[in-house]
């Protein structure tokens, strides 16, 4: 952080912070509190039901709310994140259905 860098201020709106983030430069502003977002665009169409023993989900909850997030959305950032890899990781097989993008 720089030595003279400013605090940022309270912006109340959307729109309040639009046209902040239009005027300022950014640079002058001390950003090291932010924390990355992950914006969920895709609509979710599908849902999935399953049994876990109840130790895994106290430790899975536990997880989320360490992250400041919902257990679902752990559990699906964890799926998502593993498919990611996997995909990375091994060729794709043209036999097999196309995944998730």
């Amino acid at each position: 952080m720089k030595a003279h860098s400013k605090p940022m201020p309270p912006l109340r709106s959307d729109a309040e912070a639009e046209q902040f983030v239009d005027t300022v430069d950014l640079s002058e502003y001390d950003l090291s509190g932010f924390k990355p977002m992950r914006f969920e665009i895709e609509p979710k169409a599908a849902s999935l039901n399953m049994r876990l023993p109840g130790s895994l989900l106290v430790a899975v909850k536990a997880k989320a709310k360490a992250r400041g997030i919902p257990y679902t959305r752990y559990v699906r950032m964890l799926l998502e994140a593993d498919v990611a890899e996997r995909r990375r990781s091994a060729p794709e097989d043209p036999r097999e259905e196309p995944a998730w993008p």
